[in-house]
């Protein structure tokens, strides 16, 4: 039998993946361990050197990008293959990138012609999937479905705890009022992401007396980068699921999901956080609408949630993302929105139109089963790495 090596962390699709890599005939080994950081680490690169050259493995495999693990396989010559489901990959912007050993598959095809730009070869587009399998058995064996019934619902973080918040009044009033219009600019965008473009050599020069950049010797990150991903674009996502919520609760029902505080979405039901594996598909099967709100770190791709939503039968109304139209057909699969207004007409309409929305519910999961499920998706995996 064939044999793969899996680093373990807390991805939410791991398990999927593991699954699917064992319906394909792979025998899976596991190996865990908290790491110091994603490129130093002496005394788990000891114990995987230790691991891989006393087996015989195909290839070692984990969930986003280590350059820790890929540093290690090339010294061992073991193809070292990683897909992500994050975006985009901080980790990536490392030496180790160019490593010969590299298999990377990269679910925004944006961020996969960077990589190829940059002189990266092995790098390639996956979308992401849905394990219907494993929903439809959870569903089979469930009960109580109408604790989880919603006109609309939100599963997500509402990114309170942003490291823009932290800093905001250390800005000078130039640099504050800068940063404020461009979010509010690229809050009601849809599909489009403005931040890279504004963050201009001028605005980062001055921000780099109030920025500190911590990156490791071999990083290849740069302030443009870790301030637009990890500050503004957590920040912007707040702003954007903030209003909608609060826009929409003004003439609907509608439930959050989240560990996050509401205090101020005042006619926001907050139900709490709940479990990926064994609650959430029950909220998406049950209510009528599913929102997708895509952070603006995913610059075209399609993220795991909605193939979440779509596996569990739900009805999908998602921001608009270039890839959307490669995957899905609108208004068939699932619905797409292109501005905050577009979002609350759809909404109104689809929640007094039953008929239409089940159908489209149906027609979005009969697709992702078809099409989407994680053993096609690491067929294709695996005949790119051959």
């Amino acid at each position: 039998m064939r044999k793969i090596l899996m680093y373990r962390w807390k991805a939410y699709n791991y398990m999927d993946i593991k699954f699917s890599f064992e319906k394909l005939g792979y025998e899976v080994e596991e190996v865990y361990q908290d790491l110091l950081n994603y490129d130093v680490d002496e005394e788990f690169a000891e114990k995987l050197r230790g691991i891989i050259k006393g087996d015989s493995f195909e290839f070692v495999f984990n969930v986003n990008y280590f350059p820790l693990i890929s540093n290690v396989c090339q010294e061992c010559g073991i193809l070292y293959v990683c897909w992500s489901c994050d975006n985009p990959l901080i980790s990536m912007y490392h030496k180790s990138v160019f490593n010969d050993v590299n298999r990377i598959f990269l679910f925004d095809l944006t961020n996969v012609e960077e990589f190829k730009g940059m002189g990266v070869e092995h790098v390639y587009h996956l979308p992401l999937a849905v394990n219907c399998e494993r929903l439809d058995y959870l569903f089979a064996n469930s009960k109580d479905e109408d604790i989880y019934r919603n006109d609309i619902s939100f599963v997500g973080s509402l990114y309170e705890k942003n490291s823009y918040d932290k800093m905001e009044y250390t800005l000078p009033d130039y640099l504050r009022g800068y940063f404020e219009a461009l979010m509010e600019a690229q809050r009601d965008l849809q599909g489009v992401n403005i931040v890279d473009r504004m963050l201009t050599p001028d605005i980062l020069m001055e921000l780099e007396n109030y920025f500190k950049l911590d990156k490791s010797e071999d990083s290849l990150s740069d302030l443009n980068l870790i301030f637009s991903v990890t500050t503004l674009g957590f920040k912007i996502a707040e702003k954007q699921r903030r209003r909608i919520l609060i826009d929409l609760s003004k003439n609907h029902d509608v439930s959050v999901y989240t560990n996050s505080k509401t205090d101020d979405l005042l006619r926001v039901k907050n139900r709490g956080s709940i479990d990926y594996w064994r609650e959430m598909p029950q909220v998406f099967k049950n209510s009528k609408i599913n929102l997708n709100i895509t952070i603006p770190n995913i610059k075209s791709g399609v993220p795991l949630r909605v193939y979440d939503i779509l596996g569990a039968g739900g009805f999908c109304l998602t921001n608009f993302q270039a890839e959307l139209p490669m995957q899905f057909e609108n208004a068939n699969h699932l619905v797409w929105y292109y501005s905050n207004q577009d979002l609350y007409e759809k909404t109104t309409y689809y929640l007094t139109h039953d008929t239409e929305r089940n159908e489209i519910a149906t027609n979005g999961r009969i697709y992702v089963e078809n099409y989407c499920t994680y053993e096609k998706r690491l067929k294709e995996l695996l005949k790119a790495i051959k």
